[in-house]
């Protein structure tokens, strides 16, 4: 099995390694402001989304050289303003996730690009929305509302103590030869190759286990996109994890997926304003790249674990490699993964990683240009069984030797 055997996709893809990007003139209004006799307070921020539900009338200027207890408070004014959660609607399919609409003629966000490609929020920054990906439990019903309340409090107890979390590892291909624009020509360079050479030894410990204190975790499956360097560089990771003799769960090696393919995700602030080629390539990216969020990130489906489940990590003595012949006739303890975790590994591109970023931790998706992850980075997430999301890396090179560290044709940090 090869991923770079697959078949290719020739889509046009963006380098954001040479972008231009112009400065927006900032809001002078920064910070808390609270009214003395009133309760009202709040965050005045470059963020879009304030700046956007301002009421027509009044500037940011205006508000900043205006009497503090003049200051009315914050209302929206945006038509398309944030809705209330709705996890209690039996009809969870028709709930609004947030995510951009408008009409072609509702003009342009501050003279940047076109509002219908604002990014709306399902609830107000910075509230985090609890049903993001459809699969938070429905109250418990009952006649009586404290017995409701006090039956979804001891299930909803229960899912954190016996759900399983789920950690997604998103790792940038290797560098790569840029010169081409056919997609079948844009293949590792040698440096390119020796980062995904280790990037898999990292993650072959990572699968085996060091010792019980820092065991092995379990991860279910290497998934990719659809073009050249990024199939290469998992071909290569996977050939550097060294299972030949792993004795584990087997980790499946998925088909590539085009959904995850390079692009424009979305708009960037700060940025100039968006050319009519620009536009329409963010209609034509962005439905594929969202498409590509919703399906792998989500909570794990919530398993039936026996009680003593949890107690099996102790008491087990599964997955290690193979000892030398000097070990023969020496029993060697064998660790295994614990159930309650499960690893995926997604191997993509920086825009792509950059953007399921700010997604997953609901942040304004335009901020994706403010970050940056080196090739074969890793970022990492893990999703609870009550479905908070937390990223405990973000661009992470350890792995790599300084003179392995690049971003694109960059090399080092002086750039």
């Amino acid at each position: 099995f090869s991923w770079s055997s697959k078949q290719t996709q020739n889509d046009e893809i963006e380098d954001n390694s040479q972008q231009t990007v112009k400065t927006v003139v900032s809001s002078p209004l920064i910070g808390f402001n609270v009214l003395r006799n009133n309760s009202y307070s709040s965050w005045h921020t470059h963020s879009p989304f304030p700046l956007n539900r301002y009421n027509a009338t009044t500037t940011l200027c205006e508000a900043a050289s205006s009497n503090p207890a003049e200051k009315t408070p914050y209302k929206p004014s945006d038509p398309a303003e944030p809705v209330a959660d709705a996890s209690n609607n039996e009809d969870k399919t028709t709930k609004p996730k947030g995510g951009m609409w408008g009409e072609e003629d509702d003009g342009l966000f501050h003279g940047l690009f076109p509002r219908r490609q604002l990014w709306r929020p399902h609830l107000e920054y910075p509230l985090w929305h609890a049903d993001w990906d459809g699969r938070q439990p429905l109250p418990v019903e009952s006649d009586d509302k404290d017995e409701s309340a006090r039956l979804t409090a001891q299930r909803d107890r229960q899912i954190r103590k016996n759900g399983v979390t789920k950690h997604i590892i998103l790792i940038r291909h290797g560098q790569y030869d840029e010169t081409y624009k056919e997609d079948e020509k844009r293949l590792l360079t040698p440096l390119g190759r020796e980062q995904a050479a280790m990037t898999g030894k990292r993650l072959g410990q990572l699968i085996r286990g060091v010792n019980e204190e820092f065991g092995p975790c379990k991860v279910k499956v290497v998934r990719v996109s659809n073009l050249a360097r990024a199939k290469e560089t998992a071909d290569i990771i996977f050939d550097n994890m060294d299972l030949d003799n792993f004795d584990g769960d087997m980790v499946e090696r998925a088909d590539p997926d085009p959904l995850l393919n390079e692009g424009r995700p979305c708009h960037h602030i700060p940025g100039g304003k968006a050319r009519p080629s620009v536009v329409e390539r963010t209609d034509e990216h962005h439905p594929r790249i969202e498409e590509a969020f919703n399906k792998y990130f989500h909570r794990a489906p919530m398993p039936e674990i026996p009680p003593a489940a949890a107690e099996s990590k102790k008491d087990s003595i599964i997955a290690t490699a193979s000892t030398d012949d000097s070990n023969e006739g020496v029993k060697e303890q064998k660790l295994v993964a614990d159930p309650k975790h499960e690893f995926e590994v997604i191997v993509c591109h920086a825009n792509v990683i950059r953007y399921f970023f700010c997604r997953a931790l609901q942040l304004p998706p335009e901020a994706w240009l403010r970050l940056c992850t080196f090739n074969c980075s890793l970022t990492y997430f893990t999703i609870r069984p009550t479905g908070t999301v937390s990223c405990r890396m973000l661009g992470d090179i350890g792995h790599l030797p300084h003179e392995m560290c690049t971003f694109s044709m960059h090399t080092g940090f002086n750039w």
